[in-house]
């Protein structure tokens, strides 16, 4: 069994977070499996494994399916923080079959290819106005003017969040995903759990006037479905608005932002995907390998499991490795080269298992759209300073991206 300390992995540290990839290799060649003390986590590091894992029904997104805290040799999370747990434990990626078969079951009818496919217009649209007014006013914060409201616009729109109710939605997601880094702080704790009571609030009134008149949204839909009744109770509802929300944004605001980024560092290979649009789906897909802004996604062992010899006990949790796993050479051919015609690029950016990215066709739309424009529109874009990378470990972006015409 290998273990973690005295490695360069350590996702606190400044130098790690701007470039956690060489650490990455360092884990990878020290085993299949590191025990990492920090976190109280075993590391998961290579492409096959983390692949594999997502797919093993031996590990859950939560146990209390099928044990209690106690049972499961767990202590329960404190009670000041109640209203994040019901929140996020009532959406479909925190549950397990069947509720989880159950409630994606229902949303999957808003995310089908026919659905997701009559939503390019729009996204086309939005991302034109929005990059039309970043080269009117001669450039910005790439991350604000356009990573930013894009996505939060089209999942508002598809649940039926009026235009007027939209500001608080982006630090309410930012609050609440805080919890999704390790260990963190009693003040990321507080703000998750204010941001989880007052955006729950605001969907209780919502859902209250879609049942007195319903719309052609999400929101209504879940209702009308609700009351057909495939049991899907108000605090499902509401979970499933938030993760929708989060995950729905997320991870495209960041795709963008870390891919713009690495463009700007390879002028030759800009260059290149300017000189020939076509490029833009293997980029797309590229650079959320290359730079992947989901690190890091846990499972808890529901049975013992082994790897490599070494036996994972009920009770431990596993952290896999996303961002090491999209660099791993077993499966991509030079894996630190950003290459915008990888053909063969099997990343795991979205995940995969019955927990696959539900919104991934969409993203893909958002993030095609969002690279046109600026391709077609912003033809010169360039970097005006050097950005800030967040703090963060698990959800890896930028504080911002400044560009200019």
């Amino acid at each position: 069994m290998a273990v973690a300390s005295d490695l360069a992995f350590d996702p606190w540290d400044p130098a790690f977070l701007a470039d956690p990839y060489p650490a990455y290799a360092e884990l990878r060649a020290r085993g299949r499996v590191i025990r990492y003390e920090p976190t109280d986590q075993w590391l998961v590091p290579h492409h096959a494994d983390v692949s594999a894992l997502l797919r093993d029904r031996r590990l859950g997104r939560t146990y209390q399916h099928r044990f209690t805290h106690e049972d499961f040799g767990r202590t329960a999370p404190p009670p000041e923080h109640e209203p994040f747990h019901v929140l996020n434990d009532h959406g479909m990626l925190d549950l397990e079959p069947p509720d989880h078969t159950r409630i994606r079951r229902l949303v999957s009818k808003a995310f089908t290819p026919r659905t997701v496919e009559q939503l390019k217009p729009y996204v086309a649209s939005l991302a034109g106005e929005l990059v039309d007014g970043l080269v009117e006013r001669g450039g910005g914060d790439l991350l604000a003017d356009v990573a930013e409201p894009l996505p939060v616009a089209v999942i508002a729109e598809m649940l039926g969040i009026p235009e007027s109710d939209r500001a608080p939605l982006r630090p309410w997601s930012a609050d609440i995903c805080g919890m999704y880094e390790l260990n963190p702080t009693q003040e990321t704790a507080a703000k998750a759990v204010r941001a989880s009571v007052e955006f729950t609030e605001y969907l209780r009134e919502l859902i209250a006037a879609r049942r007195k008149e319903p719309g052609d949204d999400l929101i209504s839909g879940l209702i009308e479905a609700h009351d057909e009744g495939d049991r899907l109770t108000e605090q499902e509802m509401i979970s499933t608005a938030v993760l929708l929300l989060n995950a729905g944004h997320e991870a495209t605001v960041n795709a963008t932002v870390n891919g713009w980024w690495a463009l700007f560092r390879d002028p030759g290979r800009l260059a290149a995907l300017r000189a020939d649009h076509s490029l833009v789906p293997t980029a797309i897909e590229e650079l959320m390998r290359y730079d992947t802004p989901l690190q890091l996604f846990e499972r808890w062992v529901l049975d013992e499991i082994e790897i490599d010899g070494t036996t994972i006990p009920r009770g431990a949790e596993i952290a896999m490795l996303f961002g090491s796993a999209n660099h791993d050479p077993e499966v991509f051919s030079a894996p630190d080269r950003l290459d915008l015609t990888r053909k063969d690029n099997p990343h795991i950016s979205f995940s995969a298992g019955i927990h696959y990215c539900i919104g991934a066709p969409l993203a893909r739309i958002e993030l095609a759209a969002s690279m046109t424009a600026l391709l077609e529109k912003a033809p010169t874009l360039s970097l005006a300073a050097e950005p800030e990378r967040k703090p963060n470990f698990v959800i890896r972006g930028l504080e911002g991206l400044s560009v200019e015409i």
